[in-house]
């Protein structure tokens, strides 16, 4: 190995990996299989390994990020995984959303509740299409700006802010009817 090979490979190393526990929590929230996950990014790394030299005085993690989103949906695609997209419509996805708010409480039966609603909410993110997982993730788990969201998914800003509400719209319906403590296949329904 050269100098400068040598010298290249720790410049992409410093650049890269700090970002890595970021494009597997993309990959697995994409691909929703953790195997998927370590191969997308093991071969998002290797692209951006190739095309380190392209990364001029940018931000590391958005171009990164965009990378592995490209590698997944790539795989997605080689693998038919994009059945369960949601055609954008523009009215329906430019609605205001509003983040429903949590109890705050230290004994365990909130705590119970909490942890409950917390998978409930997982499985909620993992059911959305892929668009809209993707922005969610990106948006709400990595606290992205939406600026970099917008270049990771390589849309305009207007277009996340839209898929952002109506992702958050999608998850507020799906776990709308339910609370946590329905074992019994209970439904309670709140009026609003």
């Amino acid at each position: 190995m050269s100098l400068s090979t040598d010298h290249r490979t720790r410049q992409f190393e410093a650049a890269a990996l700090p970002h890595l526990a970021a494009a597997w929590n993309l990959a697995r929230w994409l691909l929703r299989d953790d195997q998927l996950a370590d191969d997308a990014v093991q071969e998002a790394y290797l692209r951006a390994f190739r095309f380190f030299d392209g990364l001029r005085g940018e931000s590391a993690r958005p171009w990164l990020l965009g990378i592995v989103r490209n590698a997944c949906y790539d795989w997605m695609r080689q693998n038919r995984q994009l059945a369960d997209q949601v055609e954008f419509d523009e009215l329906r996805d430019s609605e205001a959303a509003s983040a429903p708010s949590s109890p705050e409480a230290g004994d365990p039966a909130r705590q119970w509740e909490r942890r409950v609603q917390g998978e409930r909410v997982n499985a909620a993110i993992d059911a959305l299409p892929p668009v809209y997982r993707e922005v969610i993730v990106l948006r709400e788990l990595e606290e992205m700006r939406y600026e970099d969201i917008a270049r990771i998914a390589g849309v305009p800003l207007g277009t996340v802010m839209s898929r952002l509400s109506r992702a958050r719209a999608m998850l507020r319906e799906s776990l709308r009817d339910e609370r946590p403590g329905d074992a019994q296949g209970r439904t309670h329904h709140v009026n609003v």
